[in-house]
């Protein structure tokens, strides 16, 4: 043992000094904790094999890391004394010369000196208070203890006992430290998954063959489980990578209990009865590293709707107890919010709830200091784990099932961790206890299909007057008009929206701070080679110039001595030769240079003093050539490296995806998807899980993407398409492949080449004559029609599965539709009801309508065949999107689209600078919204009006100048004499007087007569 126990000397200090300056700080502030106490005696007995801690035992792992029997503690506010046996001594000599003064005290063969040793301590006890802090619950045997307690029994008159134990777990075993709290998190996260993938499936192997096997059966293969390193192997993207199954101990459980028989105490054991297919209620706990965990589910095979109601309600009382522990909420509220709310929903079930749901957890299996009840008024702290555990016991059942499950109990356990400012992070949320994940339905019994809810459309969104839906592209057809009263109607509306926006902006950012939206300024980028002189390399002894590729670092010799610069300070290397010398100059980054870049560094000190370069000389050119070569590379490789990290910074690690286990999953198969996985493009499975939704291809590649991380779903038929879409856009990237992806898209070809419903191989088409290809367009026709049903009940489903995220299925608009190029390819761009999106060729996009500030239409004036639009959106310092080059004839179409949806849109001839401006607005956007906000692209739309005006205003034509153009029109003509007899009499017949609509009818029976006749003509000729 000897060689193997290393005490972790910083750990003891830090903890040690944290221990007694909360006790003078307490103190300071009126001894509400300690209670005044000046001196602490720890005592350990014997060592005994034991489930659980004492806090004597939990006081020397938190100290040490090990137990040490035999031995005293005697703290003081300024010292530690330790009274132990020789051989433990030795292991405790180098923890000395600390902050905080330790004395040990080695016992031998000697009793007179071991009675030396303990009088020393009573002086000290003695010398520091008349109070003295014992651990009163603990007990302990064995000589050592009988020793100790017979010396103290001389001067237990003259001193006052008083229980430290609430003190010792507050101010030291409460709040864990990083350290502590990964050891928690790998033991919540093997507890949670020898439940998962271990548990639920033996039980449901069980329950599904109809075997006998008792609770104690199946609790003693739950306990021979974490003996098996092969299963927490397949756990290790959940766990440490230095995850050590050897130190894995089962601190509660395993329990298996049913048929009845419930206790949902600590010490609950599993009894020898079978397993019974009704409530079941199976908990463990595990220990690793010497800290612990627990977590227990109920699984409830066919339940009643009284079962299942109960049910819901305990898992709503848990979430709610869960989500009140926050640091400064006092311990006792937790418990009062969970009977506020079973009095509001089941008053009944008031007195079936367990009387503390749940405590503190760590060292010990069980902190009481922070039992959670109806009494404590402990406030929480970031950085506590506790363990809740909430239930209801002997709940009759009023339709049982049989004669067992006339009472049942139900229980929920989980560990977390508080956290400041934001939700407790639940250690074992890998196991899940949702209703559906833990309702088991093996009778034969057929679901019927959930009720579709119909959602009200606001009538504004997503649609527009049919008068403004172009239904041709050919200009002769399509009129040219402007609607003017549409027009005004819109100016006023668009008004409306401009003063809403102005209000807005002011309300918002009311005080004038550059940067409001959370956005830091830059600073000036710092970078650690080595933390200490022993790091550089051995190189630097001979004072040369050194490239350390791991530490990304140069090492310089400057003045004689090794100087290290990273490699993200260098800005480049070059090498030159004069005479017989070779010089290596390396440039360094510095504030002030390349005024105008982006990544210049700012000024953090007006003062200080920077080396922009720094030269050598050598006779070894092939060296210098060398170094030159190795600074340039290891630049490249830094800036890809810091590119890369950059690239992925955004990517979020979804959690788990909860598999359906009680039913087959709904799935949709012969898929692609979209961006592509690596290698060859093949089909696969979509599935609907739980919490998200699973592709699977035919080499077994998996994506999975989880409903809480869904933005939008968009699902697109395959009309005028070559292919039907399921198109999901997310809130955070996730990672396909090698690349990071924020949309995801699942699709399956529509051409002529249809795959058949019976054996989803493509079908080939035999082409014989007009019958057969009027016969294949109908069949064609068909299964576009049972694809679109086929993808769109499918989208449903997801909606449905998905109910509680609050996202619903969204369908383009393709009649809204224009095109336009959002990146390099001119697209059809389609509004929702929510969005603007291209889903038909990547990449994608999809702009959210609600995240929008305002439109910008650019390059709109006369003559021009195209316009650009432009959306700012409300987060000022996300860049703003252009779609390019959209058709002038989708002008008037989606001026209407955006004013219908309430988008603030302005425009103007020229194409603007959007950087600087939003470079501007971001500065000082209280500013930018005093100095009238969005109104300077109004203005300019407005002069560029008036500019018209007053260019048509000035242009006037005499009658006689009208005439003579007239005539030499006439004469210039080139038409022939049908064409010069219609235009002259449409000419008449506008002098006459008759209004727009009925020379619109008159032209078009000209253009009919017109057409007939030049085609007889033609037929003669030919003739």
């Amino acid at each position: 043992m000897a060689d193997e126990v290393k005490i972790d000397a910083h750990t003891f200090h830090h903890r040690l000094s944290s221990l007694t300056s909360a006790w003078k700080a307490d103190k300071r502030a009126g001894n509400a904790l300690f209670t005044g106490v000046g001196s602490i005696v720890v005592l350990m007995g014997k060592n005994e094999e034991t489930a659980s801690y004492q806090k004597s035992n939990a006081m020397h792992y938190w100290l040490l890391g090990y137990e040490f029997p035999a031995t005293l503690m005697v703290f003081t506010p300024d010292a530690l004394w330790i009274v132990t046996t020789t051989k433990k001594a030795k292991h405790l000599e180098g923890l000395k010369g600390g902050k905080i003064p330790l004395e040990i005290l080695s016992r031998a063969k000697d009793p007179e000196q071991n009675a030396k040793h303990f009088e020393r301590c009573l002086d000290l006890i003695k010398g520091a208070g008349k109070k003295v802090g014992i651990l009163a619950k603990d007990t302990t045997s064995g000589p050592f203890v009988e020793e100790w307690k017979k010396a103290y029994g001389d001067i237990s008159k003259d001193v006052e006992e008083v229980d430290v134990t609430p003190a010792l777990s507050i101010a030291a075993l409460a709040v864990k430290d990083e350290t502590e709290l990964r050891n928690m998190r790998d033991s919540s996260r093997a507890s949670a998954g020898i439940m998962t993938e271990f548990f639920v499936e033996e039980m449901s192997e069980v329950l599904d063959e109809e075997k006998k096997v008792t609770h104690k059966q199946l609790s003693d293969k739950i306990d021979r489980k974490i003996d098996e390193p092969k299963f927490f192997q397949n756990l290790k993207s959940k766990l440490s990578g230095d995850f050590d199954t050897q130190q894995l101990d089962f601190i509660y459980g395993p329990v298996v209990q049913s048929g009845g028989n419930y206790d949902l105490k600590l010490t609950a054991q599993s009894d020898e009865n079978n397993l019974h297919a009704g409530t079941i209620i199976a908990g463990l706990g595990l220990r690793y590293k010497s800290y612990c965990s627990m977590v227990a589910r109920t699984y409830l095979v066919d339940p009643n709707d009284a079962q299942e109601s109960n049910y819901k309600l305990l898992l709503s009382v848990h979430e709610v107890v869960i989500k009140e522990a926050k640091e400064g909420v006092a311990v006792k509220d937790l418990y009062n919010k969970a009977i506020s709310l079973i009095k509001s929903k089941k008053p009944e079930l008031e007195k079936h709830l367990t009387k503390t749901v749940g405590a503190g957890i760590g060292l010990e299996t069980r902190d009481a200091v922070l039992a959670i009840n109806a009494k404590n008024t402990r406030v929480l702290k970031d950085g506590m784990t506790l363990y809740i555990s909430t239930g209801f016991t002997d709940v009759e059942n009023p339709q049982p099932q049989d004669k067992k499950s006339k009472t049942y109990s139900l229980l929920i356990t989980d560990t977390i961790r508080i956290r400041k400012d934001q939700d407790p992070a639940v250690f074992t949320n890998g196991a899940a206890s949702d209703t559906g994940s833990v309702c088991f339905f093996f009778k034969d019994e057929e679901e019927e299909p959930p009720p579709k809810k119909q959602t009200k459309k606001d009538p504004k969104v997503g649609a527009v007057a049919a008068s403004n839906i172009t239904k041709t592209k050919l200009r002769a057809e399509r009129t040219t008009q402007v609607d003017e009263g549409a027009e005004a109607r819109r100016r006023e509306h668009q008004k409306e929206l401009a003063q809403k926006k102005q209000q807005e902006g002011l309300s918002t950012y009311s005080e004038a701070v550059g940067d409001e939206n959370g956005v830091t300024q830059k600073k000036f980028k710092k970078f650690e080679s080595y933390k200490r002189d022993n790091q550089f390399p051995s190189k630097v002894k001979d004072l040369a110039i050194v490239v350390d590729e791991k530490a990304l670092t140069i090492v310089l010799p400057i003045m004689g001595r090794p100087v290290p610069f990273h490699i993200q300070t260098v800005k480049n290397a070059s090498k030159s030769d004069e005479g017989e010398f070779a010089f290596l100059r390396i440039n360094f980054l510095s504030p002030g240079q390349g005024v105008g870049r982006k990544d210049d560094q700012p000024f953090e000190d007006p003062t200080a003093h920077f080396v922009r370069s720094l030269t050598f000389r050598s006779r070894d050119a092939d060296r210098m050539e060398a170094i030159a070569q190795q600074v340039t590379d290891l630049r490249k490789s830094a800036v890809r490296k810091e590119q890369e990290k950059k690239e992925l910074e955004d990517v979020v690690e979804q959690d788990k995806l909860v598999e359906v286990r009680n039913r087959k999953p709904i799935r949709l198969d012969q898929i692609f998807v979209r961006p592509a996985m690596d290698g060859k493009r093949v089909p696969g499975e979509v599935e609907i899980h739980q919490n998200g939704l699973r592709y699977v291809d035919h080499r077994g590649n998996k994506i999975d993407v989880l409903f809480s991380n869904v933005k939008h779903l968009f699902f697109q038929p395959c009309t005028h398409e070559l292919i039907v879409i399921i198109h999901v856009h997310l809130k955070n990237p996730i990672m396909i492949g090698k690349k990071k992806a924020k949309d995801v898209q699942f699709y399956r070809e529509a051409t002529d080449m249809q795959y058949d419903e019976t054996g989803n191989r493509k079908r080939k088409h035999h082409r014989y004559g007009d019958e057969e290809e009027f016969e294949q367009e109908q069949e064609e026709r068909r299964q576009r029609a049972n694809l679109d049903k086929l993808f769109k009940r499918f989208a449903e489903d997801i909606q449905q599965a998905a109910r509680d995220e609050g996202w619903g299925v969204d369908i383009p608009f393709r009649e809204l539709g224009f095109n336009g190029v959002p990146n390099r390819s001119n697209v059809f761009m389609q509004p929702t009801a929510d969005c603007l999106v291209q889903l038909t060729e990547p990449p994608f996009t999809v702009i959210t309508l609600d995240e929008i500030e305002v439109a910008h239409l650019e390059r709109v004036q006369f003559g021009l065949k195209n316009f650009d639009m432009v959306f700012v959106f409300k987060d000022f310092h996300r860049p703003p999107v252009h779609i390019n080059t959209i058709p002038v004839e989708s002008l008037e179409p989606v001026k209407e689209w955006l004013d219908s949806i309430n988008i603030a849109y302005s425009e103007g001839p020229l194409n603007l600078n959007w950087s600087s401006i939003m470079k501007t607005i971001t500065a000082d956007p209280h500013q930018f919204f005093v100095d009238g906000g969005w109104s300077f692209l109004a203005a300019e739309s407005d002069e560029e009006d008036e500019d018209e005006e007053e260019e048509e205003s000035a242009f006037e034509m005499s009658d006689e100048e009208l005439a003579a153009s007239e005539e030499s029109s006439d004469d210039e003509s080139d038409f022939d004499d049908d064409a010069s007899a219609d235009e002259g009499s449409e000419v008449s017949e506008e002098s006459g007087g008759e209004d727009w609509d009925e020379l619109e009818k008159k032209a078009k029976k000209k253009d009919r007569e017109g057409g007939l006749e030049d085609e007889d003509k033609g037929r003669k000729r030919k003739r």
